[in-house]
C-alpha cells in the first residue's frame, strides 16, 4: 500500500481543520480552534490502488509561518485552501505556492487550490472564476468545497493522490549540478 504525505496549506480561518477533518472522521466542527499543527492517518483507494494518506494539517497564524518550511520540505502533495467569503486570504496564498516552490526547488508540485465555504455563497468575496483561472496559471486542479455540507470533500483528497501519482516529487539527493 502507498503512502502520501499530504501537507493542508492556507490561511488561519479558511477550513483546513474543518476539510481534513470532515474527510478522515465524516464529522463537521463547528466551532473554530486555531491549530498548531495535527496530524491523521486515512486509508482509501484511488483508482483501484489502495492507498494511506498521512495529512498534516497546520497552523494558519503567521506566528507559526516560521514552521511552514519544514511541512513543505517533508510534503510529497500540497492541498492549498482560500475561503471563498475572504480575498485576504485568496490573495496569501499565493505566497504560500511560491513558499512551497522556494523550498522544495522545483516548478511542478502536487497541488490543488481549494476555496472552501461554498456554502456560504451569500457571501462569496472570490468568484469561482477566479480561482479557475489561478489553479489554470499554477497548473493545477481546482475544486471549490464546503466541509459543512460535505462537498468536494472526498475529491479534494482522491485528487491530490492523483496528482502526486502523475507528478511524483524527485528526490534531489546524489544529484548534482555541472555549472
Amino acid at each position: 500500500m502507498k503512502e502520501y504525505k499530504v501537507v493542508v496549506l492556507g490561511s488561519g480561518g479558511v477550513g483546513k481543520s474543518a476539510l481534513t477533518v470532515k474527510f478522515v472522521s465524516g464529522t463537521f466542527m463547528e466551532k473554530y480552534d486555531p491549530t498548531i499543527e495535527d496530524f491523521y492517518r486515512k486509508e482509501i483507494e484511488v483508482d483501484s490502488a489502495p492507498s494511506v494518506l498521512e495529512i498534516l494539517d497546520t497552523a494558519g497564524t503567521e506566528q507559526f509561518a516560521s514552521m511552514r518550511d519544514l511541512y513543505i520540505k517533508n510534503g510529497q502533495g500540497f492541498v492549498i485552501v482560500y475561503s471563498i467569503t475572504s480575498i485576504q486570504t485568496f490573495q496569501d496564498i499565493k505566497t504560500m505556492k511560491d513558499q512551497i516552490q522556494r523550498v522544495k526547488g522545483i516548478d511542478r508540485i502536487p497541488m490543488i487550490l481549494v476555496g472552501n465555504k461554498s456554502d456560504l455563497d451569500s457571501q462569496r468575496e472570490v468568484s469561482s472564476s477566479e480561482g479557475a483561472c489561478l489553479a489554470q496559471h499554477w497548473g493545477c486542479p481546482f475544486l471549490e468545497t464546503s466541509a459543512k455540507s460535505t462537498n468536494n470533500v472526498n475529491e479534494v483528497f482522491i485528487e491530490i493522490v492523483r496528482e502526486m501519482n502523475s507528478t511524483p516529487l524527485k528526490d534531489n539527493k546524489g544529484c548534482c549540478t555541472v555549472l
